[in-house]
């Protein structure tokens, strides 16, 4: 995991203009999942988001929605376009 970029919730609010409850509450475990695009460093019940994935999976998937939107997968296949 050498080379990644970890945001806390605030700062990948920041980069991908969501709020930090959108985050939370939505897309966290339905389009973020865990072992993937966030981590609990050492257990814990902090949260850090994995940058390089998040960015990824919304570039490819903004392929898939209207010019100039974001669209962000989800775990059951589906897009949230933001």
């Amino acid at each position: 995991m050498l080379g990644q970029t970890y945001l806390t919730t605030d700062e990948l609010s920041s980069r991908i203009k969501y709020d930090v409850r959108t985050i939370r509450e939505r897309l966290k475990d339905s389009v973020l999942l865990e072992g993937v695009h966030y981590l609990r460093p050492f257990g814990g019940r902090k949260i850090l988001f994995v940058w390089e994935p998040i960015e990824r999976d919304m570039k490819v998937m903004s392929s898939h929605a209207p010019t100039g939107s974001v669209a962000i997968p989800m775990a059951n296949g589906a897009i949230l376009n933001g």
